[in-house]
């Protein structure tokens, strides 16, 4: 296993978001005060959308800039825009109508009913990331001599699926194995809704951090076998690779396959 994997158990899913909501804090806190702002991807499903209640219920949050936050979605359901299954609008009700945020910072995936189709909402978002990446790298001495096609993400957070898919990324399915664009576009999913919106994973992996969250038993297996280092294309999960830290936080259902000697405890 990569030095930089970090693998920690908690005691339930509710000490396991609230324990990654004060983690998120403090990351955002580091960077700002490195570089001044910070930007995270979020992430769907019950422990992403409970780890930003947490973060919206913290005395801590109140530290954070969070109008020099950027936000960004690891991925979204393409139906339309009022509908409950919208990561966007669950991460609004919990954390982002409760903070001072930049609207112009919180970037969404476009809605079925503000596009024409799914091909329009992915080329969208690749405009989208590329323009903040152009702007990032005017405003940097140090950037490379080209503009890269997306931004720079401080934290990345990640789901995880019982069949160890991560964002809108399956098992064996086209846009787990998409290379050389920053979005794709996701039909017959085989979770509903269908027609979803996602990172590739070459974007996912240029993370400077990945957190996969994992909670019940569910996702033990899925756990278990991407930690073993199987076939990304196979199991999404194990191709997860932020560039200087990837860390499983894991309750203790989801843990259950994972050897003691790998992991830390946090109560």
């Amino acid at each position: 296993m990569s030095s930089n994997v970090r693998i920690t158990r908690h005691p339930s899913f509710e000490v396991l978001a609230a324990t990654t909501a004060a983690r998120l804090i403090t990351r955002l806190l580091d960077v700002q005060s490195e570089r001044g702002e910070a930007t995270v991807v979020l992430t769907g499903g019950s422990v992403g959308i409970a780890t930003l209640r947490e973060v919206a219920k913290s005395p801590a949050h109140l530290a954070v800039d969070w109008g020099k936050v950027n936000f960004w979605f690891g991925d979204d359901r393409f139906v339309p825009s009022d509908s409950a299954d919208r990561n966007c609008l669950q991460a609004a009700q919990a954390l982002l109508d409760h903070v001072p945020v930049d609207p112009a910072r919180v970037h969404t995936m476009a809605a079925s009913d503000t596009v024409d189709g799914l091909e329009e909402a992915v080329a969208q978002y690749a405009a989208e990331l590329a323009a903040a990446a152009q702007t990032e790298w005017e405003n940097d001495d140090a950037s490379p001599a080209q503009a890269p096609a997306f931004p720079r993400f401080d934290v990345l957070l990640l789901g995880l699926g019982p069949d160890a898919h991560i964002a809108s990324l399956f098992p064996e399915m086209a846009g787990i194995r998409t290379k050389g664009v920053p979005v794709v576009g996701v039909r017959n999913s085989p979770k509903p809704p269908p027609l979803r919106v996602s990172l590739t994973l070459e974007v996912i992996n240029s993370a400077q951090e990945i957190w996969l969250v994992a909670a019940g038993a569910d996702k033990a297996a899925a756990v278990g076998l991407g930690l073993a280092g199987a076939n990304a294309v196979q199991v999404p999960a194990s191709g997860a690779r932020g560039i200087n830290k990837t860390m499983w936080l894991l309750d203790q259902a989801a843990a259950a396959k994972v050897p003691g000697a790998l992991m830390r405890s946090e109560h």
